[in-house]
């Protein structure tokens, strides 16, 4: 969890110099291509690509939700706000996730202090969006679009919970990129880069399809099939910091006191929706017993 919230935080940072020479749909189209050549050919070498028969149809939609709409979202909300407050943005999946749970899925509903934590963490939102984009409407519709592509990661994972439990997650993953890089090659083609890209923006880019789009979300597919998604959310939390950190020290972007509260207002209230208690307390049902978790899916 720990080091796919690593590559993950670094993602934002390297989408953000990757728009520097290529187009939202090309990076799109080339991250999700190279996670699925790294994915698929983990998947063949172990021999589980059989295991999607039956249940490709919900490859599509499910692909689309955790996959491609988001990831398009989250590169155009980039053009007009900060590397580090898009990965701020996104860390309120876990508050989305409790308030679907309400109506969709009864296991992951939130009560007591899980309800409490889901009105402190959309009080962070309202933060950020009351003192950190506040400079134009594009950087408010930016911060919007981050922020929906952050619901869509809620509902992909509980329809990936319902419609693909128990199929090994490098195959599901593989699978749902793959069909992202075709249904978005016809944008690469479209706006192909108009001039030679130069080698830190080729190297992210290599970076974040290679890296954060394929060895993070087999990690991330493994977490939610082991741990359900209100749980794997948790990768929330930890993100967030590593995407501060990169966007501060090595983009040089401003470090304000209101994504700070922001930050830590949603991470506090998505603990808590998550974690239905206060850090510390003892609850029983905040961890499945041993004869009730799910099994943990295997690769092999």
């Amino acid at each position: 969890m720990a080091g796919a919230a690593a590559v993950w935080g670094a993602s934002y940072m390297f989408i953000k110099v990757a728009l520097d020479d290529f187009s939202e749909g090309a990076i799109v189209c080339i991250r999700t291509a190279l996670g699925a050549a790294v994915l698929l050919a983990l998947a063949s070498r172990w021999g589980v690509l059989s295991h999607l028969r039956g249940r490709r149809l919900w490859l599509v939609p499910t692909a689309l939700l955790q996959v491609g709409v988001p990831f398009l979202l989250i590169t155009f909300g980039e053009n007009d706000i900060d590397s580090q407050l898009a990965g701020i943005l996104v860390s309120g999946a876990p508050i989305f996730t409790a308030l679907l749970a309400m109506r969709f899925d009864h296991a992951e509903r939130s009560s007591g202090w899980g309800a409490v934590g889901i009105g402190v963490g959309m009080l962070g939102v309202v933060l950020l969006f009351g003192l950190d984009l506040t400079g134009s409407g594009d950087q408010v519709l930016g911060g919007l679009m981050v922020l929906l592509a952050a619901f869509c990661y809620a509902a992909g994972a509980l329809l990936n919970k319902h419609k693909l439990h128990g199929l090994p997650p490098v195959a599901v993953a593989g699978g749902q990129m793959a069909i992202v890089s075709v249904l978005t090659l016809p944008l690469l083609v479209a706006a192909p880069p108009d001039h030679a890209p130069a080698l830190d923006a080729v190297a992210s880019l290599v970076a974040l399809g290679a890296a954060g789009t394929g060895i993070a979300f087999l990690w991330f597919y493994t977490l939610l099939s082991e741990l359900g998604p209100a749980r794997a959310s948790i990768i929330s939390y930890i993100a967030p910091g590593f995407s501060v950190v990169y966007g501060v020290v090595l983009l040089g972007e401003p470090f304000s006191v209101a994504a700070v509260g922001g930050l830590v207002l949603i991470l506090a209230g998505s603990w808590l929706a998550v974690q239905r208690r206060l850090p510390g307390w003892a609850s029983r049902r905040s961890e499945p017993s041993r004869s009730t978790a799910p099994a943990p899916a295997r690769a092999r």
